[in-house]
């Protein structure tokens, strides 16, 4: 495990620079953790995310909990916002969504209403994750929507970078009052 200072405030991370010539899926999934390295600067739990239409990135957002002091303001709800605006429809169907981490059950319910069509995560959550970690959302029986999943692509690197904020924050309560409450949600 990297070994971080206690008093680090700004992420030790370099941001990733991937090349315009090949927009592939590793090519968002980069731009992706680049906002999650944002995230972590904004001193937010570091998660990012891109929305796709067709090839062009039609929104992007990071996590926005301690900023907004909201708990629904996470990078997938924000972009799934924003995408919807940006194509006019709530229906995301022709969508790809890229994130660094599975998400959450709030965010897995949000990618099924919307309809995204394609969802890639890096990094698997199996405590709260809901597109096959602790559970799959994407898997009722019911549903009238099921996106195209897909996980791994920088999987590693997320990861790194999300343990490495937790273990910053553990080792430095004092500084951050949350701290305690979002270690024992790690």
């Amino acid at each position: 495990m990297l070994e971080i200072a206690k008093e680090l405030t700004t992420c030790p991370f370099e941001k990733l620079h991937p090349s315009q010539l090949n927009r592939d899926d590793e090519f968002f999934m980069k731009l992706a953790y680049n906002l999650a390295i944002d995230a972590w600067n904004a001193d937010e739990v570091p998660v990012g995310t891109v929305i796709v239409h067709g090839e062009e990135v039609i929104a992007s957002a990071r996590n926005e909990t301690r900023i907004a002091n909201d708990p629904t303001a996470h990078a997938e709800i924000i972009a799934i916002t924003k995408a919807a605006s940006a194509i006019g429809d709530w229906r995301l169907n022709e969508c790809r969504l890229y994130v660094t981490k599975e998400p959450c059950p709030m965010c897995s319910g949000a990618v099924i209403m919307s309809r995204i069509g394609e969802v890639h995560y890096a990094a698997p959550d199996p405590k709260m994750g809901c597109l096959g970690g602790a559970t799959d959302l994407n898997a009722l029986p019911f549903s009238n929507h099921k996106a195209k999943v897909s996980s791994g692509l920088l999987s590693q690197e997320s990861l790194v970078l999300l343990q490495a904020y937790f273990q910053v924050k553990r080792q430095n309560p004092k500084k951050n009052p949350s701290a305690k409450r979002e270690i024992e949600e790690d």
